[in-house]
């Protein structure tokens, strides 16, 4: 199977539901979507988890495909960013950079 890109998911997307006219659309979608990650989260289910997760993950390779930007490459990049950071953790499994 070929590995998706933010480029095949934009053209998928635009194949199935259209051409996009207002990025917003999409990010509007990925919250709802994130919704549906959230309460699936709070339910503990697993593989619905893991189907929610994507579909976030879908709508923002989509958004980036259609920028041009490929959504891996610019993980990879903020990544290298993070990595370079002073970080004060929260306790809690998250926390802020100082810099």
């Amino acid at each position: 199977m070929a590995r998706e890109t933010s480029a095949s998911i934009a053209e998928w997307g635009a194949e199935t539901f259209g051409a996009v006219g207002d990025l917003s659309i999409l990010v509007a979608r990925a919250r709802l979507e994130f919704e549906e990650l959230d309460a699936a989260v709070r339910a503990g289910d697993a593989p619905e988890i893991g189907k929610e997760a994507a579909d976030v993950m879908i709508l923002l390779h989509r958004l980036c495909g259609l920028i041009g930007k490929d959504l891996t490459e610019e993980v990879d990049a903020k990544m290298h960013i993070n990595r370079a950071r002073r970080w004060i953790a929260n306790g809690d499994g998250v926390g802020r950079h100082t810099d």
